[in-house]
């Protein structure tokens, strides 16, 4: 899954990376290393743009909010939970099939954060037994550096209670695609720790590499099995994973020191 990311790249250097045409400076979000849901992240989307007559589609890097709301829907309040559609199913679940047609969109992050979930643990969740050890987090980025673009969907939904010239009468939001994680040897691996991403949990974001950004976003690519074939996950070996301090498991702490590798998993904690 993706509960967390980090994202901490000025517009401009994403503009740049994704070859962005428009994006707002007003929209600027300051550096996040604790993006949790139903926070403001950037998306890099392509669409034309509103009033104006050219119906060409534009790259834009605009500002959404993490957890979809299906236009459908009748209240916001789902979103909080519609952080993630799978690869596997996003075709057919009715909260995504119409968004993965049409409304596709990359969210650009450093990485992500994910917490090993142990045997030990299992095991005292099996029993019922309320206390529990702490959760190892590990963050997993590409290992060269480069940014991790994670495939989204975004949506549009109308708050009918608001009139229409409220500039909060419109919400757009986004969800993150997850896909199996990779069970291949990892580029990086700690020294005492995993070795490949399936030891820290069973999912991860779908990570698009440069050569699906163009196709992913093409709005004109509306034919469902043939965007099934961008779903399949990168080349094994292009990732790194670390242990980091346990403090990002609280979204009240934000920081670059949320990234730094420690030697190993802090005492009390599992791997």
């Amino acid at each position: 899954m993706c509960g967390r990311y980090a994202a901490s790249r000025r517009p401009e250097d994403l503009a740049g990376i994704f070859e962005v045409e428009k994006w707002e400076p007003e929209e600027t979000l300051e550096p996040d290393y604790n993006v949790a849901p139903t926070k403001e992240v950037y998306a890099v989307l392509d669409r034309p743009l509103k009033d104006v007559d050219d119906p060409r589609p534009v790259r834009q890097l605009r500002t959404l909010k993490w957890g979809l709301v299906p236009s459908w829907s009748k209240t916001p309040e789902g979103g909080a939970r519609m952080i993630n559609a799978r690869a596997e199913t996003v075709h057919e679940k009715p909260s995504y099939r119409r968004a993965f047609t049409s409304r596709r969109c990359i969210l650009p992050a450093d990485g992500y954060y994910e917490w090993v979930t142990g045997t030990q643990e299992r095991e005292l969740e099996v029993e019922g037994k309320k206390k529990r050890p702490r959760k190892q987090p590990y963050f997993v980025t590409p290992a060269d550096g480069s940014v991790f673009a994670m495939a989204g969907l975004y949506e549009f939904w109308r708050d009918r209670t608001l009139p229409d010239d409220h500039p909060r009468a419109w919400w757009v939001t986004c969800s993150v695609i997850t896909t199996e994680a990779e069970r291949s040897p990892l580029a990086v691996a700690p020294a005492d720790g995993p070795r490949a991403l399936a030891d820290i949990h069973p999912r991860m974001p779908l990570m698009l590499t440069s050569d699906r950004w163009d196709a992913w976003l093409d709005p004109s690519r509306t034919d469902a099995d043939g965007l099934r074939d961008l779903l399949a996950p990168p080349p094994a070996g292009l990732m790194r994973a670390y242990p980091v301090t346990t403090a990002v498991s609280n979204v009240r702490n934000n920081g670059p020191e949320l990234l730094k590798e420690l030697e190993g998993p802090e005492e009390g904690t599992l791997f």
